[in-house]
């Protein structure tokens, strides 16, 4: 058995990056980019209004300004402000050659038609001056960014309309097991629905790869060794719930070196999800996670989406924050560090969920985040600091 860290460490090292394709930039949200991007232009392009105001020059404020334009966002400016002249001006709008204000409608009053005087005791430049935010040519972004809608935005305002991204892996998602359904059966007596391959799913979408559910493996050898083949041809990583404990039908393993799979490890020292197995080969990466699903959802979440995104060239780090215990909590044992699902309230208090065991999926249903227990750690009091993974 390996520890938690040294496991990921197995795991993400020589990772194959995935090739890479160009998208249309509004079809990019979510993607890993995969080169550097620069801008084309000044932004601003020119110096523009922050405001609807009054163009005019700082040692004029004191003076009764005569209104030579009106000036609306889009014009392509040809007047210049000359001493103890202004133009009315909108936001956004390109400020006139010779003005270095911009004073606030409601800081002026019409003395007469035609004229202006400015009432403020002082005021802002309230210009956006010409390439204050990104000059042309700089470098917007590093590769290895994950695209987000704010970017989506950038990229459009920089002309990058075709970014080159990685390509999503596709990840094989398989279940063992004599005693599952699939979720539109209903379950005879000795038999459950198989909830594991419909949450490994839905964390591969969340993921933003692309899942391919390859059904249920009955627990028998041959299935299972003509299942696990399939899956490696037809995809970049595989994950296997199900099969890699110590029953008497958890042949995954055994099976997974038949099949030409360098197992990495076998039994990681986490809670839970202690027996879960990861091994290579040329093409593929493949997990064995165990069959609870409160199991399988936490090693996905810790051990599996770093792969995928590391394999998209991105650097992916899951949030954690420090909170505040809200109660005393405590374990009977502590020889290996542990996730618990909990609650948190508006104050940074972390509450506890009803849970009971690595079984019991409802309680992942009902949390806002996993605490994160170091080994060695029994009890916890109120007050005390904690780790939070949140279920975003």
């Amino acid at each position: 058995m390996i520890r938690f860290e040294q496991a990921l460490e197995i795991i993400l090292e020589d990772v194959r990056n995935m090739d890479t394709e160009r998208v249309p930039f509004d079809e990019a949200l979510f993607r890993i980019l995969a080169e550097e991007v620069f801008s084309d232009i000044d932004m601003p392009p020119f110096d523009k209004s922050a405001m609807d105001g009054y163009a005019c020059r700082a040692q004029d404020l004191g003076m009764e300004l005569k209104v030579i334009d009106v000036i609306s966002a889009g014009d392509n400016v040809l007047c210049h402000i000359d001493q103890g002249q202004c133009a009315k001006i909108m936001t956004g709008a390109m400020v006139p050659q010779g003005a270095d204000r911009v004073v606030m409608v409601e800081h002026t009053v019409e003395t007469r038609p035609g004229y202006i005087r400015f009432t403020g005791k002082h005021t802002s430049k309230n210009i956006a001056y010409k390439a204050e935010d990104v000059k042309t040519g700089d470098l917007i972004w590093q590769k290895g960014m994950k695209i987000m809608p704010q970017h989506i935005a950038m990229f459009a305002s920089v002309g990058w309309v075709n970014p080159l991204v990685s390509k999503k892996p596709r990840v094989g998602v398989l279940s063992t097991g004599d005693e599952l359904v699939e979720p539109n059966d209903y379950p005879v007596k000795g038999k459950i629905r198989n909830s594991n391959g419909s949450q490994l799913v839905a964390q591969v979408k969340a993921a933003n790869c692309i899942p391919n559910y390859m059904g249920i493996i009955p627990d028998n050898e041959e299935a299972t060794r003509k299942a696990i083949g399939q899956a490696l041809k037809d995809n970049d990583v595989v994950v296997i719930s199900g099969g890699v404990s110590m029953g008497d039908f958890d042949f995954v393993p055994r099976i997974l070196r038949q099949s030409g799979v360098d197992i990495r490890f076998q039994k990681v020292a986490i809670k839970p999800g202690r027996p879960t197995v990861f091994g290579r080969t040329e093409k593929s990466c493949i997990f064995g996670l165990p069959g609870n699903p409160v199991s399988s959802f936490i090693n996905f979440e810790v051990m599996v989406k770093p792969l995928l995104h590391r394999m998209m060239g991105h650097n992916y780090k899951a949030m954690e924050i420090n909170m505040q215990m809200g109660y005393d909590w405590s374990r009977k044992k502590a020889d290996r560090p542990e996730f618990v699902p909990v609650n948190f309230d508006a104050t940074a208090k972390v509450l506890p969920v009803s849970y009971h065991g690595s079984a019991h999926i409802h309680a992942i249903c009902l949390a806002d985040g996993l605490m994160f227990i170091p080994q060695g750690v029994f009890d916890l009091k109120k007050g005390d600091n904690v780790r939070i993974r949140p279920l975003l």
